[in-house]
């Protein structure tokens, strides 16, 4: 069983940074594609970023790309979702979630997905 543990979150001001962190366990990172998507108060789910498995590449959201980057360690069976340049419209949960069988076209959808984490509260303020 794959398990997701999202940390790094808090709370920020405008124009601040922050990183988060998604601890894998129970799966490589060369076997299951992850993805970041986010969910603000009153709003439905939606897509972040993901970083594919193995040696795919990275992809971003446009409304989060040239702000935030999605990255990986392998050795840690660790992503990162690098957030700079925050603004009050990225308040969320976010969360992290892990997919086996992803194809590039599916890659936003949270119905690829099959693991999901608790979440993690990100809050920007003025």
């Amino acid at each position: 069983q794959v398990q997701l543990v999202e940390s790094g979150g808090g709370s920020v001001q405008v124009g601040g940074s922050l990183r988060l962190s998604c601890a894998v366990s129970g799966g490589s990172l060369s076997t299951y594609t992850i993805g970041w998507f986010r969910q603000a108060p009153g709003k439905g789910r939606e897509y972040v970023a993901a970083v594919r498995r193995g040696g795919g590449g990275t992809y971003h959201a446009n409304s989060v790309k040239g702000r935030f980057t999605a990255s990986k360690d392998n050795a840690k069976n660790t992503v990162y979702l690098q957030m700079d340049s925050l603004d009050s419209g990225d308040t969320a949960v976010y969360y992290c979630a892990a997919g086996a069988r992803i194809i590039l076209s599916s890659i936003a959808r949270e119905d690829a997905y099959d693991y999901w984490g608790q979440g993690t509260q990100v809050t920007v303020s003025s």
